[in-house]
């Protein structure tokens, strides 16, 4: 047996083994410390092997699928190994024969189906990532990412490029990643996947380009992949190395992945992977979802709406008409009450039918899944009426896809399926009695066995005239008619003799047999078995069935979900008075009376209000570019809060919902930037302060005049004359070069100086009041500039020594007395801006000052060596003269 193990071990390296004895799937050696060690479970010895103890754990048959959970969530990779005989059948070839085993599947993070190893409510992606050259420098590469939820059979890619993976990465939060393992060897990448759960490195074979086409050709058994769509070189080598992988681990069991969907360049809005962090979109900065947007909007009541909205909220769309459309569904159901009701009444009790024809195409099905396609498709059929004549363009499209739905399956499905189904086929007992008649008498001669016999008896007494006669049973005979010595003779005679045989006479007894009698004993005996294969044969025709209509059945589940999440989104406006922002192109960006829906719902729970507040970031008079606002006061007011409410309002509009405000008006936004709080990430070798600045950087590089960004307290983290200036020419080349709509809350309030030059710059302040020497929040955002931040006021509140409080004023004081002797109002009038170039550089900013280039002529002609003290005065009055324009 042990070298059946090690056999198969080898041949599946990178796996713990769950090899099957009996009752049990037992681990050995390497496995079963790891194991025992993962689930808490005892590790023991069993005799040695070449000279090694024998270490081994093992998890009970009924139990495995709780300790898969175990260990996937861990990142481990499971092939379970089953017995494919009965061991009696072994036994028979000899005392030392070993049961037949092998693996039977592999199990992976990205590659579940199961209900009890998945989240319902949370896509579970399989991701390839692949890199093809693109040039002759040494940083000329294409990215592709290919991606995949086989529980839905979801399939999509998308290009991307090395700035943006990781944003696109943290969008798709895939379970599994595949990567040739050349990647590996750039220490970039291999650091940024490392924060990502399971990595699974692939030999470059996988990621071969030759047969990438071919791959993917023969998996959807098509003869070329025009049909398809254009894919690139990378985006089809992503692709065949997530079915090549797919076919891998299911070894041989074929799972319905859709035709691969190739993502628009551009058509969801870009939000990098630290946005998303600060933005806590779909889950918050410790990991959980509860806090985050995505839990505060999610008014869906089916799994697959659940999923849906979580994609939406991570992928807001950038077409115009597309989010209209979606505002367009949204509004028609917040407006009709009691059609909203009824949809959400009926939704409510759609089943998962995505994933469970996924399980039955992959033979891991059971009758529960044959009841959830049928109850789905059942739904479906209802709500494809349940609106009128001329509903918006969404809701008609999702009602299409429900009205194609097989009714012959829906009936037959409905006909075969019992009551109380059990989870297993293996369990039998889930056909309808009246379903198939063969069926019902092998169950009533398995269930009924003596009701059969007796009515067979009487049969018999009533056809030979012998009242007495009697049916026995006994292991030498099996089923015999016994009568006394007096009426033997009626049973040898004719017509009776040509169906009863004497088989043995007792003391005034005689037994006889018939051949009625021995097919009922043989049916009684097979009964039990029979009436199971029977019942495994309906499951097998209602399970390819199903699989036959696979796209017709994924197409209304798909269109469920899309209802349950308009649904949603209307329930979530109606319940709290969220408005449909008018959507537009451009640049605009107009908040009336903005609230934060995480915020506003935290302090609802506990009964205190949320003020809200208002937000231009709309073009002023004159200019064609988006505004920005310089957001001063103290700690604690609401500043942070009031930059996230408007970009996450951005998120909601373009993601199709209504939005927490008055009145919205919203220039379709294509990136959103967010650097707010602070982090580290010490892995990567990055203070906070670095981590910082490469966050900004990534904005200052790539945010246009289409985008939306928010800011706060850039440049805390070093000196404060470095960090101030790194703010000032942060914000001036925001105005200059990127000329997008952004928030930027700062600390530094000689900023606000600048926007006496800066025309598209206002400044913006939080309310506060003091009150005997305490500062009181007001949460109010207004025109103006705070004149101090109140940290010491903070500080107190936070519980310092009064000494340490008491102390600080006085250092405060002194300092704000020695700025008052040198006020940075002389840096905004000396300095000049930052060129207004998109590449702009120190040179290019001087040059863009004439005095400040004429004053550099100047100095490079004076030689200070040769000059006299007269002549050095005369150099000085002339570079004055060139100052003051003269």
């Amino acid at each position: 047996m042990m070298a059946q193990y090690l056999e198969i071990k080898a041949a599946n390296p990178g796996s713990l083994l769950f090899y099957r004895m009996g009752d049990f799937y037992e681990l050995f050696f390497t496995d079963a410390e790891q194991a025992s060690q993962a689930l808490g479970i005892v590790l023991t010895k069993r005799g040695k092997h070449l000279g090694e103890d024998i270490r081994m754990c093992g998890v009970p048959i009924e139990r495995a699928e709780e300790y898969l959970h175990k260990l996937i969530a861990l990142g481990f990779r499971v092939a379970v190994c089953e017995q494919l005989e009965d061991p009696a059948e072994a036994k028979k070839r000899g005392a030392k024969s070993v049961v037949k085993r092998d693996v039977t599947r592999l199990v992976t993070p990205g590659t579940l189906t199961e209900d009890a190893l998945l989240d319902a409510r949370r896509e579970n992606v399989l991701a390839a990532l692949a890199r093809v050259r693109a040039g002759s420098g040494p940083d000329d590469f294409a990215y592709a990412l290919a991606f995949t939820d086989m529980s839905t059979g979801a399939f999509r890619v998308a290009a991307t490029s090395r700035p943006d993976l990781p944003g696109d990465l943290a969008r798709i939060e895939p379970a599994e990643i595949l990567v040739s393992d050349a990647l590996l060897d750039d220490g970039e990448l291999r650091a940024l996947l490392k924060s990502f759960p399971a990595v699974t490195p692939l030999p470059r074979q996988s990621f071969d380009g030759a047969g990438a086409e071919k791959r993917l050709a023969d998996f959807f058994g098509v003869a070329a992949l025009d049909a398809f769509g254009a894919f690139s070189r990378a985006e089809l080598i992503a692709a065949a190395a997530v079915v090549a992988y797919v076919d891998r681990t299911q070894l041989g069991a074929k799972p319905l992945l859709s035709r691969p969907q190739k993502e628009a360049e551009g058509g969801i809005m870009a939000i990098d992977a630290g946005t998303r962090a600060n933005l806590e979109l779909v889950r918050t900065t410790s990991g959980e979802r509860r806090g985050s947007l995505l839990a505060a909007v999610d008014r869906t009541v089916t799994a697959a709406g659940a999923r849906l909205l979580a994609r939406r909220i991570a992928e807001p769309l950038t077409d115009l008409a597309a989010i209209r459309a979606r505002h367009d569904a949204v509004a028609f159901l917040a407006e009709e009450g009691a059609l909203r009701k009824e949809l959400r009444e009926k939704l409510a009790r759609a089943p998962d039918m995505a994933r469970a024809v996924t399980r039955l195409a992959l033979q891991r099905g059971g009758p529960r899944d044959l009841a959830a396609v049928r109850d789905g498709l059942d739904g479906a059929l209802i709500l494809s009426t349940l609106f009128g004549p001329q509903p918006p363009a969404d809701i008609a499209r999702a009602t299409a896809a429900l009205a194609r739905v097989p009714h012959a399956l829906v009936l037959d499905l409905s006909a075969a399926l019992g009551e109380a189904l059990p989870p297993y086929r293996r369990d039998g007992g889930f056909v309808r009695e009246g379903y198939d008649p063969e069926l019902d008498s092998t169950r009533a001669l398995r269930d009924e066995s003596r009701r059969v016999v007796a009515a067979l008896e009487r049969r018999y007494a009533e056809e030979t005239g012998v009242r007495s006669l009697k049916i026995r049973h006994n292991a030498v005979l099996g089923y015999y008619v016994e009568v006394t010595a007096q009426n033997a003779d009626r049973l040898r005679e004719a017509p009776h003799n040509a169906i009863f045989v004497h088989r043995q006479t007792m003391a005034g007894a005689m037994r006889f047999s018939s051949v009625e009698l021995g097919d009922l004993e043989s049916r009684i005996a097979s009964a039990g078995e029979r009436a199971l294969g029977l019942e495994q044969a309906i499951f097998d025709r209602l399970a390819a069935a199903v699989v036959a209509d696979t796209a017709t059945i994924r197409a209304a589940a798909d269109a469920l979900s899309d209802l349950d999440v308009t649904a949603g989104f209307a329930e979530l406006a109606v319940t709290e008075a969220h408005v449909r922002p008018q959507m537009e192109e451009g640049v605009a960006f107009a908040i009336a009376g903005g609230r934060h829906p995480v915020v506003e719902q935290a302090l609802a729970r506990e009964g205190g209000p949320f003020v809200p507040n208002d937000c231009d970031l709309s073009p002023p008079e004159g200019a064609d570019d988006g505004r920005i606002v310089l957001v001063t006061g103290p700690n604690m007011a609401g500043k942070s809060t009031f930059l996230r409410q408007n970009a996450l309002i951005a998120v909601l509009a373009q993601a199709g919902a209504f939005v927490p405000a008055r009145a919205a008006r919203i220039g379709v936004v294509d990136r959103l930037f967010s650097r707010v709080g602070a982090a580290d990430d010490l892995a990567r070798g990055r203070s906070t302060f670095m981590v910082e600045m490469v966050e900004t950087a990534a904005i200052l590089n790539q945010a246009t005049e289409r985008s939306l960004v928010i800011l706060d307290e850039i440049g805390r983290g070093t000196a404060t004359f470095d960090g101030m200036s790194i703010a000032w020419a942060s914000l001036e080349h925001l105005h200059e070069v990127n000329r997008c709509r952004a928030l930027f809350a700062t600390h530094f309030h000689e900023l606000t100086a600048l926007s006496q030059r800066c025309k598209r710059l206002s400044n913006a302040t939080v309310k506060v009041t003091e009150w005997h020497g305490d500062v009181i929040f007001l949460h109010e955002v207004v025109p103006g500039a705070a004149d101090r931040s109140y940290g010491i006021q903070v500080a107190k509140l936070a519980g310092l020594p009064e000494a340490v409080i008491a102390r600080a004023r006085a250092v405060l004081a002194e300092l704000e007395a020695a700025e008052r002797a040198s006020p940075v109002q002389r840096m905004v009038d000396d300095l000049p801006l930052f060129a207004a170039h998109p590449k702009a550089t120190p040179a290019a900013a001087s040059a863009a000052d004439p005095v400040a280039e004429s004053v550099l002529a100047a100095l490079d002609d004076l030689d200070p060596d040769a000059l006299t003290p007269r002549a050095a005065l005369d150099a000085l009055y002339r570079l004055k003269g060139v100052r003051q324009g003269r």
